[in-house]
């Protein structure tokens, strides 16, 4: 895309690292106050082969040193998506943060996706669980 022409393609930043990082493509500096969000561009568009699915995951380091993270988190890429991929940034942190053209914003893996089969039913087979639910196991 014309706005990323001088950015890094999606890198893997290690030889194990699941996640290739992505760069925020925007055009000035962004300021996002304390509680604030924003839908921030890439600037890549990808194909991503049938029976797969791209994960926008937060940057680890961008959130402990600054409370940043991704507000959909993770934000799901289908197979058959081919606009830009951008990142809903939200500052969770207590100052204002400054973002950068280039600077890595999140992460994307790609992941293989199974499709369930549903099936209606008036009854479900019993386990030792059962209904239990938020809080079952007696721990907050």
């Amino acid at each position: 895309m014309p706005h990323a022409l001088d950015l890094p393609l999606p890198t893997y930043m290690s030889e194990h690292a699941a996640g290739m990082d992505l760069c925020a493509a925007i055009t000035e500096d962004l300021l996002l106050q304390a509680g604030d969000y924003s839908l921030v561009p890439t600037g890549i568009a990808v194909a991503i082969p049938s029976g797969y699915e791209g994960q926008v995951r937060p940057r680890s380091g961008l959130a402990l040193n600054h409370g940043i993270t991704t507000l959909n988190a993770p934000g799901t890429i289908d197979a058959d998506y081919r606009g830009e991929i951008k990142v809903i940034l939200i500052n969770f942190g207590k100052e204002a943060f400054l973002l950068k053209r280039g600077e890595r914003i999140a992460q994307l893996v790609i992941q293989a996706v199974i499709r369930a089969d549903l099936k209606e039913t008036d009854r479900l087979p019993e386990t030792a669980r059962g209904e239990g639910g938020f809080g079952h196991t007696g721990r907050d």
